[in-house]
This record gives C-alpha cells, sequence and structure tokens, in this order.
C-alpha cells in the first residue's frame, strides 16, 4: 500500500490490492493527471462506470496508460470508442471498487 499520506501524495484512489511497486504509483499518478488534462467531459454513467471524452490524438497515451493500469490493478475494465475526432474512455471496476472509481473520477474532472 501507499504511504499513510497517500491523500496529500495524489494517490487517494490507489487501492490496496494494486501491484504497482509504491516507489512507482506516484510516476503512474502523475501520467494519468497528464492524461486527465486533455479530458473533455466526464459522465459517470452509474456507480461502477465513468466514461471521459478525450481529444483522439491522446488515444495511444490513453491505451497504453490503461494497459499498464489494468496489468497492476486487474479489476479495472478500459473500454475505448472513437467518436469523430474524440476518443471515448469508459473506465468500470467491480461495486466492491467504487470508492475507488469516485477518487480517480475526482481526479479527472
Amino acid at each position: 500500500m501507499c504511504t499513510s499520506d497517500t491523500s496529500a501524495a495524489g494517490l487517494d484512489w490507489v487501492p490496496a490490492s494494486c501491484t504497482l511497486p509504491t516507489v512507482e504509483q506516484p510516476v503512474r499518478v502523475a501520467e494519468f493527471d497528464d492524461l486527465f488534462a486533455s479530458v473533455q467531459s466526464a459522465e459517470r454513467v452509474d456507480p461502477t462506470t465513468l466514461r471521459l471524452t478525450v481529444p483522439g490524438g491522446v488515444e495511444a497515451q490513453a491505451r497504453d496508460l490503461a494497459s499498464r493500469e489494468s496489468s497492476c490493478c486487474s479489476f479495472f475494465g478500459f473500454d475505448f470508442a472513437s467518436a469523430g475526432d474524440v476518443l471515448e474512455m469508459t473506465v468500470t471496476v467491480p461495486p466492491a471498487h467504487v470508492a475507488v472509481l469516485d477518487a480517480f473520477a475526482a481526479r479527472a474532472s
């Protein structure tokens, strides 16, 4: 798990089940923050689903980051759909991880 001051470090959405080494977690959060800077809209579809709309130009970055995140936090589901010049990135979690998605969504907004 992250340090006890995870919220101040921006790691409040990193769950205890994450297998990414603690020292690498702030780097991953920074990568997501970089992606989140391009979010055009964020819609909470339901408690376990978040849909982000980003420019199509960040598709490779978004897919790479989602792939790496899924390898250490396997409960995350990521789906992508191109819609013209934008990309819809849908993030899902099981009900047991809604609090993680809540924090993830807060950072994306």
